[in-house]
């Protein structure tokens, strides 16, 4: 567990962040409550080292914001994503209240070792319904699932591919592969025609689960094996 303060100095830039100057130990997890939504403290070496930046709300552009690299990350309130590319863009990340110490702790995808942007997720309450579909257009056939997180579609007798999805209530997150791994796709309530609208390629999702938030469900959410 680390603990430490946030560095007296900080200032506040257009992006909603706030940044440190060098600082070695991650900001306190027991911050007080009423302070912010969402909280995330970014560092730009592995293992909570190096200068830190204090994150409380969306940044398109964190190279702008005088961040030169991501290289752990440590969720005060959450959930969040971040994303490959600036304003959002490119292959997804999500983090939830935790600690992230190195990249592999977030992801196994490998393609890309890069974090531009980041924006906070909000989570739709405290029940949750998706429906994934074969083809576009929520076409074909169709696995649908309701307050559960399911590690394997093939497990429960879908072995189609993915194309359209639609989130009637909760807020979600898919993977290539079984085992929530691969790439990462963030589905919040709405409809999903094709998978280009949830940022996908390929129509390959093989499992998905929700993401919760401390607010509804006091054991907290994911956490990656270490």
């Amino acid at each position: 567990m680390h603990t430490g303060t946030s560095d007296s100095h900080c200032f506040i830039l257009p992006c909603s962040f706030t940044m440190a100057t060098d600082h070695h130990n991650p900001a306190s997890k027991q911050q007080q409550p009423g302070t912010s939504a969402f909280k995330l403290v970014i560092y730009e070496q592995e293992n909570f080292q190096g200068r830190c930046h204090e994150l409380t709300g969306p940044c398109n552009n964190l190279q702008e914001a005088g961040v030169e690299k991501v290289g752990s990350i440590l969720v005060l309130c959450g959930p969040w994503v971040g994303y490959e590319q600036a304003s959002c863009k490119g292959e997804q990340f999500v983090f939830e209240k935790g600690e992230y110490p190195r990249w592999d702790s977030w992801t196994n995808s490998r393609r890309s070792e890069t974090l531009s942007a980041f924006r906070p997720i909000k989570v739709d309450g405290q029940e949750h319904k998706i429906v994934l579909f074969e083809n576009p257009s929520f076409a074909g056939k169709k696995i649908e699932i309701i307050d559960d997180d399911v590690p394997s579609f093939h497990g429960h007798g879908y072995q189609e591919k993915v194309s359209s999805v639609r989130v009637q209530s909760g807020t979600w997150v898919g993977y290539q592969y079984p085992g929530y791994r691969g790439y990462q796709y963030l589905f919040e309530k709405g409809e999903y025609k094709e998978c280009a609208e949830f940022g996908a390629q390929l129509p390959q999702i093989q499992s998905v689960r929700r993401i919760r938030d401390m607010q509804w469900h006091l054991r907290g959410a994911f956490n990656p094996a270490p």
